[in-house]
């Protein structure tokens, strides 16, 4: 009769949502910084491959 007390056991070691952290979220707050960086990195590729190949 000790799989009860494992189940409770696991259920009691499992994190709780306070103590998890979304990816998602962790990213949000850096995307007015993110966005722009990539963008100027996107267009100067972009740019450099246009020159190239001409």
């Amino acid at each position: 009769m000790s799989s009860p007390e494992h189940s409770t056991n696991a259920a009691h070691n499992s994190p709780t949502p306070a103590q998890e952290q979304d990816a998602v979220e962790a990213i949000v707050p850096l995307m007015p910084i993110v966005l722009p960086v990539a963008g100027g990195v996107l267009m100067f590729l972009l740019a450099f491959i246009a020159i190239y190949m001409a």
